[in-house]
């Protein structure tokens, strides 16, 4: 079976599609996650990104604002989408001649509020991925499985992280105990300890990836991004104000926990630039870059060591895939702050998988795993009271 996984994150810098061949299961076969050694079974056939336009870009960052989008436009970017993520499917599959049978698109975020709150009289959770599914199939022709998150929110969970279905199959180890750690716009890890079964699996968003660098290089230099790290090499990290930042209530928050723009979107960024009032531009990148950095390292300080602190003494990695992948400055960082940890850093690129397609070929997996109407969120990860079979399927 060939499967389009299509992801655009919570950056909004566009689209990634990812081209995969999955075995086919026999009749009756058990959910993935039931298996003590399963691994998927997949062949990456091609891989490619296509940034959003501009205007795209900021009507998609618009509309997460909840206090001013309106339901007109929030309704036809929905459409839109639909069109952009088929036509970035079919260039992807004419460029590397491959006939697809299925297509998992997560769609874009644009609100996710994982832990309930009060409204007119109920508590709720919600969530709202948009690019419509029936769009997709029609254009290719193909079913599409999408709106990945809400069935995992029904079932108790937070609806996210569901890249752990991926992660456990793919980096569980008898001997090594893993992290594997997403960087996108939010950070997000999967910890895994050696020889771990599907109910130790540990997953939780740690708070900013690429977010609030992207945001702070866009309001300083007008640029989406800061390209290699090139500006925060060149400033200096101002430790105080990211010791301040991460005294707030989330870093604290123990998992299962979530994080979007809701948390570090245009007004934290805003409260962010306030506290560094006064220093140089390079020196409040460099802080930016610090801070998703030591989120991390704080995150599995307190959070996945004191879990695996009773086990055997093992070998400790972490796998780091996602845009932040791509910053060699991040990367620097992150890895001293591990040092001290015992961790040692590696690219999910060293384990077949290139760190920006991952996310996309989580999507494929889920994707199969919805049309053979099998579950594939994971419990421990969300908090979901239940295994839940995810996505609605657009027929063509």
């Amino acid at each position: 079976m060939i499967v389009a996984g299509v992801m655009s994150g919570t950056s909004a810098d566009g689209i990634n599609v990812a081209l995969v061949r999955l075995a086919k299961d026999a009749p009756g076969r058990q959910p993935a996650l039931s298996l003590p050694k399963g691994r998927p079974r997949h062949t990456l056939l091609a891989h490619e990104e296509y940034p959003f336009a501009a205007p795209v870009r900021r009507a998609i960052l618009g509309m997460m604002n909840a206090e001013l989008a309106r339901v007109a436009d929030l309704a036809r970017l929905n459409f839109l989408l639909g069109e952009l993520y088929a036509e970035a499917v079919a260039k992807t599959a004419r460029k590397h001649r491959v006939k697809l049978d299925l297509v998992g698109c997560h769609g874009q975020t644009l609100y996710h509020q994982g832990t309930s709150a009060r409204y007119l009289g109920r508590r709720l959770a919600a969530t709202w991925q948009t690019g419509e599914g029936a769009v997709i199939a029609s254009r290719l022709g193909v079913p599409v499985v999408s709106d990945f998150r809400p069935a995992d929110i029904a079932a108790g969970g937070k609806g996210a992280p569901l890249v752990p279905f991926l992660d456990y199959l793919l980096y569980r180890n008898p001997r090594v105990g893993r992290i594997a750690q997403n960087i996108g716009g939010i950070a997000n890890l999967t910890a895994i300890p050696a020889g771990a079964s599907p109910r130790q699996v540990v997953a939780f968003d740690t708070g900013p990836g690429n977010m609030v660098m992207d945001a702070v290089m866009t309001e300083l230099f007008g640029k989406r991004y800061d390209r290699d790290g090139k500006v925060a090499a060149s400033g200096r990290v101002l430790d105080g104000v990211v010791a301040q930042l991460l005294r707030a209530h989330f870093f604290r928050q123990r998992p299962p926990r979530t994080a979007g723009r809701e948390e570090f979107g245009r007004e934290y960024v805003g409260r962010f630039l306030q506290i560094c009032h006064g220093a140089s531009k390079p020196d409040v990148v460099a802080t930016a870059t610090a801070l998703t950095a030591r989120s991390i390292a704080d995150a599995v300080q307190r959070f996945v060591m004191p879990r695996v602190a009773t086990r055997r003494k093992e070998s400790r990695e972490m796998i780091v895939s996602g845009g932040g992948a791509k910053n060699p400055t991040l990367m620097a960082m992150l890895r001293h702050e591990l040092a001290p940890l015992g961790i040692k850093l590696h690219f999910s690129d060293e384990f077949g998988l290139p760190a920006e397609a991952k996310e996309a070929v989580a999507f494929a997996l889920l994707a199969q795993e919805t049309w053979h109407r099998r579950p594939s969120n994971v419990p421990s990860a969300t908090g979901a009271k239940r295994p839940a079979i995810l996505g609605k399927i657009s027929y063509a």
